[in-house]
């Protein structure tokens, strides 16, 4: 699959739960840390839209759990985006580093909230628009 974007972290011990495999809640801090990433590459910043009455907000996610990731692995987090609406669908993937095998998979929904009312984004919609077709 060609990605949009892509980066490469690791898993901490303190992640790892007592059957000493990620958390499963720890991979949707991992999606969202990539989703920032990428604005960030992309000259976004959510803190500032935040600032400006934007709020980019989960309203659906969708997770597939595959292959485990343990205390110290290397990973690589990717995705793609779509729009659908008002809706933005991030398609996320996390490869182990050390196989290459696909550990998760998430489709994470997006709506924006502009000064506290559902709504179209225009800052969102122009940051994203080169990659929508």
């Amino acid at each position: 699959m060609d990605y949009l974007f892509e980066t490469e972290m690791e898993v901490r011990d303190y992640e790892c739960d007592i059957e000493g495999i990620v958390n499963n809640a720890r991979y949707l801090h991992y999606a969202e840390h990539t989703r920032h990433l990428f604005l960030r590459s992309i000259g976004v910043s959510f803190a500032e839209l935040h600032r400006q009455g934007v709020d980019a907000v989960v309203a659906r996610m969708a997770l597939e759990y595959k292959a485990p990731l343990c205390c110290d692995d290397h990973f690589r987090s990717c995705l793609t985006l779509e729009k659908n609406g008002i809706r933005y669908i991030f398609h996320q993937d996390i490869y182990r580093l050390s196989d290459g095998a696909l550990s998760w998979h998430g489709d994470i929904t997006l709506v924006c909230l502009v000064n506290g009312k559902l709504a179209t984004s225009s800052p969102y919609d122009e940051a994203f628009a080169r990659f929508l077709s």
